[in-house]
């Protein structure tokens, strides 16, 4: 299926595509289908929420495909605004301030959540399934939602602040589907693709370079729970990925441990890997390409 970058929204990645959409390590996949329904009933409970298209949403979860499913849904009806776990009480409030958010969604055991109280921002928990990336938001009601269009804004992030303030950037649904339509394009990704996801799901990297441009493809994603060098091989086993992409770092902890995993690497399916974020050492470019 061909969508047009200049007509896209997430929402619509998912439409008319069956077969395995999402996915993690030792959990059933969720197909188009499921995935499709799952961002419909979290978009009908955010419009019970009162959210509504250019409402700023806070999302605050572990990596894996919880996250990545709210990431859809929130971003096919709203403002995703995904936030860093590991980011301070204070922290938290800063970004939840500065974005004007009307809504967190976050796990029960993050400091977000007391920098949200102390803003008046309203809370809800997500509810997980079996499958990967099942989720609806808890006792949450319904109504019915409108979603996004190409003009609206589906995500924000914020620059490091290395050098000055950090500044909200705002991307249109028509922004950031034209990214993942480049980079499925430019991978060659087909329907029978699919990624090993290692990559932090409030980055761009993960969330676009990865999840976006695999849906963007009619592929799958497999979302991890994180990196971690000591269980990326049983996951590569697992998950049989035909790609991963990943920064230098993750790269050089992967080769680190490729010898003892000569077995899976001779099984494996990888037609490609990716390498972004910052520049790849030669010595590692030419390391991975023998290994794998």
């Amino acid at each position: 299926m061909s969508d047009s970058p200049s007509t896209t929204t997430i929402r619509t990645f998912l439409d008319g595509r069956s077969g395995p959409a999402l996915g993690q390590p030792g959990r059933p996949d969720l197909d188009f289908g499921a995935l499709a329904a799952v961002v419909d009933r979290v978009g009908r409970q955010l419009s019970g929420l009162g959210i509504a298209p250019g409402d700023d949403v806070a999302i605050v979860l572990p990596n894996g495909p919880e996250m990545a499913a709210a990431f859809l849904a929130v971003g096919s009806h709203a403002v995703a605004a995904p936030l860093n776990p590991s980011y301070t009480q204070d922290e938290f409030r800063f970004y939840m301030e500065d974005l004007g958010a009307k809504l967190l969604i976050a796990s029960a055991d993050t400091p977000a959540r007391a920098a949200a109280e102390s803003l008046g921002i309203p809370i809800v928990e997500i509810e997980a399934g079996e499958a990967a990336g099942e989720i609806a938001l808890k006792d949450a009601p319904e109504a019915e939602a409108r979603r996004n269009g190409p003009d609206d804004v589906a995500l924000v992030l914020h620059t490091s602040g290395t050098t000055s303030r950090p500044k909200i950037v705002p991307l249109t649904a028509r922004n950031v589907t034209a990214s993942a339509h480049n980079i499925a394009a430019t991978l060659h990704l087909v329907p029978d693709d699919r990624c090993l996801n290692v990559m932090p799901l409030f980055h761009i990297h993960g969330l676009i370079a990865a999840v976006l441009s695999s849906l963007a493809a009619g592929a799958a994603i497999s979302c991890t729970t994180g990196f971690d060098a000591l269980r990326f091989f049983a996951a590569m086993a697992e998950v049989k990925p035909t790609w991963y992409t990943a920064v230098p770092p993750m790269h050089q902890a992967i080769l680190s441990r490729a010898g003892r995993n000569a077995g899976i690497i001779a099984d494996a399916r990888l037609r490609f890997v990716r390498s972004s974020s910052s520049s790849l050492p030669v010595p590692v470019l030419k390391s991975l390409e023998e290994t794998f």
